[in-house]
């Protein structure tokens, strides 16, 4: 069995919208890399601010503590996974719930214990 390493400045999938897998040995896949994430805070007013993302056209406050994410190219269908941390602008640490989701966008929101409160630190990764 040969191990070694690979520098390379890019690796592409062989098919449009197809994300580069990854495979053990025996050729059976074994993940894929993230197709979209955001940080931003979303206690800055109407307009959530994106620190940094991949994958992401905005984020929209629709409400208190809650968000939708659209993403920059739609994802093949709505079967993803998310992740998401959130750290409250007053230091309070909540949870974000997802409420709706589809190819182009998943919607969020923060609180706890049934109330929303606006993040200061939200952010959110998806795989599929």
């Amino acid at each position: 069995m040969a191990y070694g390493s690979a520098l390379v400045d890019t690796i592409q999938s062989s098919t449009t919208g197809t994300p580069t897998q990854f495979q053990d040995g025996s050729g059976t896949q074994i993940g894929t890399l993230c197709r979209a994430w955001v940080q931003f805070n979303g206690s800055s007013g109407a307009s959530p601010v994106i620190r940094a993302s991949f994958n992401i056209s905005s984020v929209t406050r629709t409400g208190t503590g809650a968000y939708t994410i659209n993403f920059a190219n739609a994802l093949p269908d709505a079967n993803y996974s998310f992740t998401s941390m959130s750290g409250g602008s007053t230091g309070s640490n909540y949870y974000m719930f997802m409420t709706s989701y589809s190819s182009s966008s998943i919607s969020i929101y923060n609180g706890v214990g049934g109330t929303n409160y606006d993040t200061g630190y939200g952010a959110v990764a998806i795989f599929r």
